[in-house]
Protein backbone atom coordinates (compact mmCIF):
# COMPACT_ATOMS: atom_id res chain seq x y z
CA UNK A 1 0.00 0.00 0.00
CA UNK A 2 0.92 3.57 -0.43
CA UNK A 3 2.63 5.50 2.36
CA UNK A 4 0.54 8.63 1.23
CA UNK A 5 -3.07 8.46 2.98
CA UNK A 6 -5.88 11.13 1.09
CA UNK A 7 -7.97 12.79 2.88
CA UNK A 8 -11.55 13.08 2.12
CA UNK A 9 -12.21 16.17 1.95
CA UNK A 10 -16.20 15.82 1.04
CA UNK A 11 -16.88 14.59 4.24
CA UNK A 12 -16.68 15.82 7.73
CA UNK A 13 -14.31 12.64 9.25
CA UNK A 14 -11.35 13.83 7.12
CA UNK A 15 -9.30 10.53 7.93
CA UNK A 16 -9.22 7.81 10.04
CA UNK A 17 -6.11 5.32 10.42
CA UNK A 18 -6.45 2.23 12.14
CA UNK A 19 -3.15 -0.31 13.16
CA UNK A 20 -4.88 -2.85 10.87
CA UNK A 21 -4.98 -0.26 7.85
CA UNK A 22 -1.38 1.08 8.38
CA UNK A 23 -0.31 -2.37 8.63
CA UNK A 24 1.75 -1.94 11.77
CA UNK A 25 0.59 -2.54 15.54
CA UNK A 26 0.66 0.54 17.51
CA UNK A 27 -0.60 4.39 15.93
CA UNK A 28 -4.25 5.25 15.42
CA UNK A 29 -5.41 8.12 14.24
CA UNK A 30 -8.78 10.56 13.33
CA UNK A 31 -9.25 13.86 12.07
CA UNK A 32 -12.80 15.42 11.89
CA UNK A 33 -13.91 18.92 10.27
CA UNK A 34 -17.35 19.75 12.50
CA UNK A 35 -19.55 23.01 11.84
CA UNK A 36 -20.90 25.07 14.20
CA UNK A 37 -23.38 23.03 16.11
CA UNK A 38 -22.34 19.88 15.31
CA UNK A 39 -22.03 16.59 17.91
CA UNK A 40 -19.96 13.60 18.02
CA UNK A 41 -19.31 11.14 20.66
CA UNK A 42 -16.00 9.19 21.02
CA UNK A 43 -15.94 6.31 22.66
CA UNK A 44 -12.34 4.62 23.84
CA UNK A 45 -11.32 0.92 23.25
CA UNK A 46 -10.81 -1.31 25.98
CA UNK A 47 -7.32 -1.59 24.74
CA UNK A 48 -6.57 2.05 23.64
CA UNK A 49 -5.79 5.49 25.01
CA UNK A 50 -6.31 8.20 23.07
CA UNK A 51 -5.29 12.36 23.25
CA UNK A 52 -7.88 14.98 21.54
CA UNK A 53 -6.51 18.02 20.14
CA UNK A 54 -8.46 20.81 19.02
CA UNK A 55 -6.52 22.10 16.26
CA UNK A 56 -9.13 24.95 15.34
CA UNK A 57 -11.92 26.23 17.12
CA UNK A 58 -13.55 25.57 20.60
CA UNK A 59 -15.96 22.82 21.94
CA UNK A 60 -18.07 22.37 24.80
CA UNK A 61 -17.45 18.47 26.13
CA UNK A 62 -18.33 16.31 28.65
CA UNK A 63 -16.47 13.01 30.03
CA UNK A 64 -18.57 12.26 33.01
CA UNK A 65 -15.65 13.12 35.10
CA UNK A 66 -14.56 15.82 33.13
CA UNK A 67 -16.60 18.76 31.40
CA UNK A 68 -15.51 22.20 29.47
CA UNK A 69 -17.31 24.77 27.69
CA UNK A 70 -15.46 26.69 24.96
CA UNK A 71 -12.26 24.35 25.17
CA UNK A 72 -10.11 25.70 22.43
CA UNK A 73 -10.41 28.57 20.25
CA UNK A 74 -7.22 28.65 18.24
CA UNK A 75 -8.17 30.57 14.88
CA UNK A 76 -5.63 28.54 12.60
CA UNK A 77 -3.27 25.53 13.36
CA UNK A 78 -0.62 28.42 11.82
CA UNK A 79 -0.84 30.70 14.99
CA UNK A 80 2.00 30.23 17.29
CA UNK A 81 -0.03 29.08 20.36
CA UNK A 82 -0.72 25.70 21.09
CA UNK A 83 -3.50 23.55 20.78
CA UNK A 84 -5.95 22.31 23.83
CA UNK A 85 -5.91 18.64 24.38
CA UNK A 86 -7.31 16.12 26.08
CA UNK A 87 -6.50 12.43 27.18
CA UNK A 88 -8.73 9.77 27.35
CA UNK A 89 -7.53 6.50 28.77
CA UNK A 90 -9.57 3.08 27.70
CA UNK A 91 -12.73 2.42 28.31
CA UNK A 92 -14.14 6.02 28.53
CA UNK A 93 -16.09 8.42 26.30
CA UNK A 94 -16.36 11.86 25.87
CA UNK A 95 -19.83 14.12 23.98
CA UNK A 96 -18.83 16.95 22.85
CA UNK A 97 -20.76 20.13 20.24
CA UNK A 98 -18.81 22.25 18.33
CA UNK A 99 -19.25 25.96 19.67
CA UNK A 100 -17.64 27.12 15.86
CA UNK A 101 -16.37 25.40 13.04
CA UNK A 102 -14.13 23.13 14.26
CA UNK A 103 -10.86 21.03 13.45
CA UNK A 104 -10.21 17.95 15.65
CA UNK A 105 -7.43 15.15 15.62
CA UNK A 106 -7.50 12.00 17.63
CA UNK A 107 -4.39 10.17 17.99
CA UNK A 108 -4.56 6.65 20.06
CA UNK A 109 -2.11 4.03 20.88
CA UNK A 110 -2.03 0.35 23.21
CA UNK A 111 -2.77 1.11 26.81
CA UNK A 112 -3.94 -1.20 29.80
CA UNK A 113 -5.53 1.85 31.87
CA UNK A 114 -2.72 3.61 34.02
CA UNK A 115 -3.48 7.23 33.88
CA UNK A 116 -6.96 8.65 34.36
CA UNK A 117 -8.56 11.35 31.69
CA UNK A 118 -6.91 15.12 32.12
CA UNK A 119 -7.15 18.34 30.41
CA UNK A 120 -3.67 19.30 28.79
CA UNK A 121 -3.46 22.90 28.93
CA UNK A 122 -1.78 25.13 26.44
CA UNK A 123 0.57 26.44 28.77
CA UNK A 124 1.76 23.11 29.67
CA UNK A 125 3.20 22.07 26.30
CA UNK A 126 6.48 22.84 25.98
CA UNK A 127 7.51 25.11 22.87
CA UNK A 128 10.81 25.08 20.95
CA UNK A 129 12.74 26.25 17.71
CA UNK A 130 14.53 23.38 16.17
CA UNK A 131 17.59 24.10 13.62
CA UNK A 132 19.21 27.16 11.52
CA UNK A 133 18.78 29.08 8.47
CA UNK A 134 15.99 27.55 5.95
CA UNK A 135 16.15 24.37 8.58
CA UNK A 136 14.38 26.37 10.97
CA UNK A 137 10.83 25.17 12.21
CA UNK A 138 8.67 25.56 15.24
CA UNK A 139 7.94 23.13 17.63
CA UNK A 140 5.05 22.49 20.34
CA UNK A 141 4.96 19.16 22.23
CA UNK A 142 1.03 17.91 23.15
CA UNK A 143 2.10 14.91 24.86
CA UNK A 144 6.10 14.92 25.22
CA UNK A 145 7.07 11.53 26.77
CA UNK A 146 7.76 13.98 30.36
CA UNK A 147 4.35 13.92 30.68
CA UNK A 148 1.91 10.71 31.63
CA UNK A 149 1.03 8.83 28.56
CA UNK A 150 1.24 4.69 28.59
CA UNK A 151 2.34 4.45 24.31
CA UNK A 152 1.41 7.98 22.79
CA UNK A 153 3.87 10.79 22.03
CA UNK A 154 2.02 13.74 19.93
CA UNK A 155 4.04 16.64 18.84
CA UNK A 156 2.77 19.80 16.26
CA UNK A 157 5.67 21.25 13.83
CA UNK A 158 5.08 24.10 11.82
CA UNK A 159 7.65 24.87 8.71
CA UNK A 160 8.30 28.44 7.10
CA UNK A 161 7.78 28.07 2.99
CA UNK A 162 10.93 27.12 1.16
CA UNK A 163 12.25 25.37 4.52
CA UNK A 164 12.83 22.07 5.09
CA UNK A 165 11.80 19.71 8.55
CA UNK A 166 12.31 16.64 10.35
CA UNK A 167 16.08 17.25 8.66
CA UNK A 168 18.54 16.29 8.77
CA UNK A 169 17.04 12.97 8.21
CA UNK A 170 16.57 10.87 10.72
CA UNK A 171 14.88 7.70 12.11
CA UNK A 172 13.31 5.73 15.02
CA UNK A 173 13.17 2.28 14.14
CA UNK A 174 15.78 0.14 15.76
CA UNK A 175 15.10 -1.10 19.28
CA UNK A 176 18.29 -0.11 20.25
CA UNK A 177 18.00 2.67 23.24
CA UNK A 178 19.55 5.08 24.03
CA UNK A 179 20.97 5.02 20.83
CA UNK A 180 17.52 5.05 18.93
CA UNK A 181 13.71 3.30 20.13
CA UNK A 182 11.23 1.89 17.76
CA UNK A 183 8.64 4.23 17.12
CA UNK A 184 5.62 4.11 14.45
CA UNK A 185 4.99 7.69 12.89
CA UNK A 186 1.99 9.67 11.09
CA UNK A 187 2.10 12.81 9.88
CA UNK A 188 -1.04 15.01 9.38
CA UNK A 189 -0.68 17.19 6.88
CA UNK A 190 -1.87 21.16 7.10
CA UNK A 191 -0.68 23.52 4.05
CA UNK A 192 -1.44 27.23 3.44
CA UNK A 193 -2.40 28.07 1.22
CA UNK A 194 -4.46 25.18 1.35
CA UNK A 195 -4.13 24.73 -2.11
CA UNK A 196 -0.13 23.91 -2.30
CA UNK A 197 1.43 20.92 -1.06
CA UNK A 198 4.77 19.20 0.76
CA UNK A 199 7.46 17.10 -0.23
CA UNK A 200 8.10 13.87 2.00
CA UNK A 201 10.27 11.00 1.31
CA UNK A 202 10.36 8.26 3.56
CA UNK A 203 13.76 5.74 3.11
CA UNK A 204 16.14 3.05 4.49
CA UNK A 205 19.16 2.74 4.56
CA UNK A 206 18.86 -0.41 2.32
CA UNK A 207 16.57 1.02 -0.04
CA UNK A 208 14.16 -1.62 0.41
CA UNK A 209 11.65 1.14 1.00
CA UNK A 210 12.19 4.42 -0.56
CA UNK A 211 8.66 6.98 -1.60
CA UNK A 212 8.45 9.73 -2.45
CA UNK A 213 5.35 11.83 -2.21
CA UNK A 214 3.35 15.15 -2.38
CA UNK A 215 0.82 15.39 0.48
CA UNK A 216 -1.72 17.89 0.40
CA UNK A 217 -4.07 20.00 3.12
CA UNK A 218 -4.96 17.35 5.08
CA UNK A 219 -3.36 13.94 3.92
CA UNK A 220 -1.45 11.99 6.04
CA UNK A 221 1.88 10.15 5.36
CA UNK A 222 2.36 6.84 7.10
CA UNK A 223 6.02 6.22 8.32
CA UNK A 224 6.28 2.44 9.30
CA UNK A 225 10.12 2.60 9.50
CA UNK A 226 13.14 4.65 7.82
CA UNK A 227 13.91 8.17 7.45
CA UNK A 228 10.91 10.50 6.51
CA UNK A 229 12.57 13.93 5.84
CA UNK A 230 9.69 17.13 5.02
CA UNK A 231 10.27 20.12 2.47
CA UNK A 232 8.04 22.72 1.78
CA UNK A 233 7.78 24.66 -1.29
CA UNK A 234 8.56 28.47 -1.93
CA UNK A 235 5.29 30.65 -0.74
CA UNK A 236 3.55 27.50 0.99
CA UNK A 237 4.52 26.91 4.70
CA UNK A 238 3.43 23.77 6.40
CA UNK A 239 2.17 22.13 9.32
CA UNK A 240 1.97 18.55 10.74
CA UNK A 241 0.85 16.99 13.68
CA UNK A 242 3.03 13.80 14.29
CA UNK A 243 1.57 10.63 16.06
CA UNK A 244 4.35 8.36 17.77
CA UNK A 245 3.69 5.04 19.49
CA UNK A 246 5.67 2.01 19.45
CA UNK A 247 7.08 -0.86 22.19
CA UNK A 248 9.12 1.80 24.45
CA UNK A 249 7.58 5.25 25.00
CA UNK A 250 11.24 7.22 24.32
CA UNK A 251 11.96 9.08 21.30
CA UNK A 252 15.24 8.39 20.17
CA UNK A 253 16.49 8.82 17.24
CA UNK A 254 19.16 8.01 14.67
CA UNK A 255 20.58 10.72 11.71
CA UNK A 256 21.52 9.55 7.99
CA UNK A 257 25.20 9.67 8.42
CA UNK A 258 25.47 10.65 4.72
CA UNK A 259 23.40 14.15 5.49
CA UNK A 260 24.97 14.67 9.32
CA UNK A 261 27.53 16.96 7.82
CA UNK A 262 25.02 20.09 7.98
CA UNK A 263 24.85 20.15 11.49
CA UNK A 264 28.02 21.61 11.87
CA UNK A 265 27.49 24.55 9.16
Amino acid sequence: MSLLVKAQRDASHLVRITPQSAGWRHVGFDAWHLAAGEELQIDVAEDRETCLAVLRGAIDFDTGALRRERFGGRASVFDAQPPHALYLPPRSSVRLRACDAVELALASAPATGRYPARIIEPAAMPRSTRGTGSNERYICDVLPQSEDAESLLVVEVRTPAAHSSSYPPHKHDADDPPRETQLEEIYYHRIDPPQGFAFQRVYTDAGDLDETMAPHDHDVVLVPRGYHPVVMPHGYRGYYLNVMAGPRREWRMRNDPAHEWMLKL
